[in-house]
């Protein structure tokens, strides 16, 4: 048998071995030490979000109805809903002159504009993509991949969405040349590594993305950004996941309002999901696999409101407990409260404050919470979804 062989021999025998070692540790599906702590006969249901667009055959033709679809704090978001559809055919980037066809030239464009894939594809991109007011990135019907470079920023815009799209492996972006809209393009001093960065920025909405080692933060929301909906994707292996809020002092963050909904926050993830700084944050009928810290952590006084989620604990003693606070003391009167809420495998939830933390949605934000109970089933299609034109997604 030639060298050669051997070598094919040896490699097709590791990626074997791979792919079992996934499996078996759950990073597709449940890992056998989760699934004992699920329902046996999980229920065929969707949460409101699909059930307002999934059963559709007709969803490709209809891209835009997505954009009324979204509930919580981000549903006003209207992303390129009153523009024309941009479809991306090339994954090339150039970060100070884009070239149509890419999907910086996209996102830049002053105009509203629901950008689509002609393909699946990989963008590595050169620096930061810098994402323009009332914009929608829509995956459905393609494998789309952010990875190996510098991934999204939403600073100081309005109106983004951003949707079926796998962030994952971001690196920070060095200083350089990054435009930012058809008129300007100026020098950025490097991002710090987030697979999404939003800052000063109002109605954003994610859904259904898959996101996963960064450098940095998976999602940050900062600098009195509001009006945010994070919903219906699968976050794993990750240290930080999400931070709400830019730091202790940045009073301004106050008027933060965030809604954190029908995610699945899988193996592998250390802390913050999220940690929210003042503000309000809603995280209702998210599941949590074994967080490693904790799961749900805060400083400078937020109001958190954990409603109808689903937590396992990891098996170890010391991390059992679902909350943080990042402070010694002097927390006893913060607003954070536990409803509908399941707790396996001993996780718990430290409640304190007082008087109401009611919900502080519009009619058109406002959406019905289910019991914790039924989360699995909320949250079985979690990430990207594998869409087929022309049938129900």
């Amino acid at each position: 048998m030639t060298l050669l062989s051997n070598i094919c021999i040896f490699v097709a025998l590791f990626l074997c071995h791979s792919l079992v070692h996934a499996v078996t540790n759950g990073y597709y599906g449940n890992s056998p030490s989760v699934a004992s702590y699920l329902p046996e006969k999980p229920q065929n249901i969707m949460n409101p979000v699909d059930s307002c667009w999934r059963h559709k055959s007709d969803w490709n033709a209809n891209r835009k109805d997505l954009a009324d679809c979204a509930v919580g704090f981000g549903s006003s978001a209207l992303g390129g809903k009153n523009g024309n559809l941009y479809v991306v055919t090339n994954p090339n980037d150039n970060a100070a002159n884009p070239r149509r066809g890419s999907l910086r030239y996209g996102v830049i464009q002053d105009k509203p504009l629901w950008i689509t894939f002609a393909k699946d594809m990989v963008i590595t991109l050169e620096n930061e993509l810098m994402v323009n007011s009332y914009k929608t990135i829509d995956g459905r019907g393609a494998k789309v991949e952010i990875a190996y470079g510098p991934c999204i920023t939403i600073q100081q815009v309005t109106n983004v969405i951003v949707h079926g799209i796998s962030i994952h492996d971001c690196k920070p972006a060095k200083y350089g040349m990054v435009r930012s809209s058809t008129t300007h393009v100026g020098h950025r001093k490097g991002s710090d590594g987030d697979a999404i960065a939003i800052s000063g920025s109002s109605n954003i909405w994610i859904d259904h993305c898959y996101l996963a080692s960064c450098t940095d933060g998976l999602i940050d929301v900062i600098h009195a950004s509001t009006g945010i909906t994070i919903s219906n994707n699968y976050f794993t292996q990750h240290v930080k996941v999400m931070l709400l809020g830019h730091n202790d002092n940045f009073v301004q963050d106050v008027n933060m309002k965030v809604t954190v909904a029908f995610n699945h926050f899988g193996p592998g993830l250390v802390e913050r999901m999220p940690r929210v700084r003042r503000g309000y944050a809603h995280v209702a009928n998210n599941r949590y696999d074994k967080w490693i810290m904790y799961a749900i952590g805060g400083s400078a006084d937020p109001t958190i409101f954990s409603e109808g989620n689903y937590f396992i604990a990891s098996d170890k003693s010391n991390s059992k407990e679902v909350t943080k606070r990042e402070v010694k003391g002097g927390w006893n009167n913060w607003r954070w409260r536990t409803s509908k809420d399941v707790f396996k495998n001993g996780a718990y939830f430290v409640p304190s404050g007082y008087g109401s933390v009611e919900l502080p949605y519009s009619s058109a934000q406002r959406f019905t919470v289910a019991p914790g109970n039924m989360v699995p089933s909320l949250t079985a299609d979690a990430g990207p979804l594998n869409c087929n034109r022309n049938l129900p997604c």
